[in-house]
């Protein structure tokens, strides 16, 4: 646990475990100062350098000791810039006919549950902007196409053109079992399974597919999550925010980015398909600053089947989904408890997958994305009370899971567009 104490200048200093890499070259620090505080002044106390900065007098730093050698004034909070790495996974990747629609799989038993398919009668997201804070996207992927504005690579600081869980050890929220496990076809609900056998979709043999790298939780993430957008709001604009590097590791700092590029370029919703134990400053003060501009957040609630609060879901002004099944039964990974708003289906969801192939995917990471999706369906018929639509168009599913907290129910968009 990071425990914090208060230096002899009366800095908040935070006191972490760092490598010996980390320790020879630096440590990044999140500095909040007061308004016409001098951060040169501040980074040359602590033997370092301004690295970047969010435009809110918040710093990245990287500093070469904890205590500042000369006395700093200015300094309102300081913290670890921490750094986390994603859950590796192993499953299957689904091949489709050349001639199936690219939106097959928007009719699959999942999106039927929450009535997609009626709801996309009265709203289809029209004009709203979905920002997904993720992985790469597969930005050629036939699913795709059409549903992607411009964005931005926080990685490899660059614009993206339009064409285009839970601790220190896993951000990305996919759990171990995000895939189908090819050597047990009762993994699959029967109606999931029946789906797939009338869409002529069949599994690769992955010991011969080798280019697909299924081991690498970076790959296909971001893919998968907007193709759950594009499924349930097709009319809304996808814009995909990079953030998690190729081997599936990102920090808060880049996040809080995110979260604000997308506020100020025209976002409406954010969905945050990720999460961690540790709740900071600097993340905190991002997701208030975009509900401060009206965007609606939302996140996945985690896949540790606990009760222990998740983040960026677990803060006030974020819409936290948890995942359950076709029977409405808390999916065996998904998390649960107080902080929870919702749930939506989150086991053996269909998605694209990058190459122009499709997935067969669980956790919370795919439940959020419907929401996110909802949220923008609400947006473009000018409900302007979304997180009480939502929660309000719910459906009671307490019954069916005795002993954990769920929020208001199952989401039902159809439900929701009627309040």
């Amino acid at each position: 646990m990071m425990s914090i104490k208060r230096s002899v200048l009366g800095l908040f200093i935070a006191v972490v475990s760092i490598t010996t890499a980390w320790a020879a070259e630096g440590y990044l620090y999140i500095f909040k100062v007061s308004a016409g505080a001098n951060i040169q002044a501040i980074a040359d106390a602590y033997d370092g350098k301004v690295v970047d900065t969010l435009g809110d007098n918040t710093y990245l730093l990287k500093i070469r000791q904890l205590t500042p050698r000369t006395p700093v004034t200015g300094v309102l909070s300081a913290e670890s810039n921490t750094v986390v790495n994603a859950n590796r996974g192993t499953g299957g990747v689904v091949s489709v006919s050349s001639s199936t629609a690219p939106d097959w799989y928007a009719e699959q038993p999942a999106l039927q549950l929450i009535r997609t398919d009626k709801a996309q009668r009265i709203s289809t997201g029209k004009g709203i902007v979905v920002a997904d804070i993720n992985a790469l996207v597969d930005y050629s992927h036939p699913s795709l196409r059409g549903h992607l504005t411009s964005g931005y690579d926080f990685v490899n600081g660059r614009s993206s053109d339009a064409t285009l869980n839970q601790s220190t050890a896993s951000f990305l929220d996919q759990s171990t079992a995000s895939f189908l496990d090819q050597s047990t076809a009762s993994f699959l609900d029967q109606s999931t399974a029946s789906f797939l056998d009338q869409s002529t979709a069949s599994f690769l043999d992955q010991s011969t597919a080798s280019f697909l790298d299924i081991t690498n939780p970076a790959h296909g993430h971001g893919t998968m999550v907007a193709g759950v957008i594009a499924a349930v709001a097709p009319d809304a604009m996808i814009m995909p925010l990079r953030v998690f590097d190729d081997n599936g590791v990102a920090d808060h700092f880049t996040i809080a980015k995110a979260i604000r590029w997308a506020t100020d370029h025209g976002a409406k919703v954010i969905n945050m398909s990720f999460g961690t134990l540790e709740s900071s400053r600097v993340l905190r003060s991002a997701v208030e600053y975009a509900s401060s501009k009206g965007v609606t957040l939302v996140a996945s609630a985690g896949n540790d089947n606990t009760a222990s609060p998740q983040y960026p879901a677990a803060f006030d002004n974020v819409i936290a989904i948890a995942a359950t099944d076709l029977r409405d039964v808390k999916a065996w990974f998904s998390n649960y408890g107080a902080t929870v708003d919702a749930t939506a289906p989150g086991v053996n969801i269909i998605t694209p997958y990058p190459g122009g192939y499709f997935a067969v995917v669980s956790g919370t990471s795919f439940s959020s994305p419907m929401v996110a999706a909802e949220a923008a369906m609400l947006l473009a018929e000018r409900q302007r009370r979304v997180e009480q639509a939502i929660e309000d168009g719910t459906v009671d599913i307490d019954r069916r899971n005795p002993g954990y907290d769920l929020g208001e129910g199952r989401v039902d968009l159809l439900r929701a567009l009627q309040q």
